[in-house]
């Protein structure tokens, strides 16, 4: 009897480091901070994303460019229109390949820090950066990545400038930075 438990608790186990893992958006948030006329600073985020780590730890991440939310509804159908230009271009891309095996050997509430690298798809053009992240295994079924320093994406990097530009003289602002820091709070389960 006891073997038998055993090969089970070792098959469970073999199953949720094998399983893949989806993203909770609901509990997870993307966000960007945005400067204007040099010393103001605006946090923006994406309310819809959809993502999943695969059993080799290949991990994907797509935003809803449509789902963008700056707190201004004008700003944000300006944004999506002018700026991410959302019917072309409905959504953005971020890919990953992770090393699950130290996730999943994590106990719950255990931590660990990990170097990332990643590449961000937007508006047909893609760049490649490296980002740490601190690890969470919240419970067996779940774990947490949380960037520890944010992203700085340019603007320029994705031919937005001119978006940017536009966006600039439709608000009557004098200037609207192009480097952007993101962060991230991403919550996976398996299923």
């Amino acid at each position: 009897m006891r073997s038998l438990l055993a090969f089970l608790l070792a098959t469970c186990f073999a199953a949720s480091a094998q399983a893949a893992w989806y993203l909770d958006y609901e509990s997870s948030r993307l966000t960007f901070v945005t400067s204007k006329n040099t010393d103001i600073a605006e946090v923006s985020r994406f309310l819809v994303m959809h993502g999943k780590v695969d059993e080799q730890g290949q991990a994907e991440l797509r935003i809803e460019m449509d789902s963008v939310s700056t707190g201004v509804p004008l700003r944000d159908e300006r944004v999506r229109e002018t700026l991410f230009d959302t019917e072309n271009y409905p959504d953005a891309r971020i890919a990953a390949r992770l090393d699950l095996r130290p996730i999943t050997d994590l106990a719950s509430g255990v931590q660990m820090e990990m170097r990332l690298p990643l590449r961000l798809e937007l508006r047909g053009q893609s760049k490649d950066y490296r980002t740490d992240v601190l690890i969470t295994r919240l419970d067996e079924h779940r774990f947490q990545v949380v960037t520890l320093s944010p992203l700085v994406v340019n603007a320029a990097d994705f031919g937005l400038a001119p978006g940017v530009s536009k966006l600039r003289k439709l608000a009557g602002l004098k200037s609207i930075g192009l480097s952007v820091p993101v962060g991230a709070v991403l919550i996976f389960a398996s299923r």
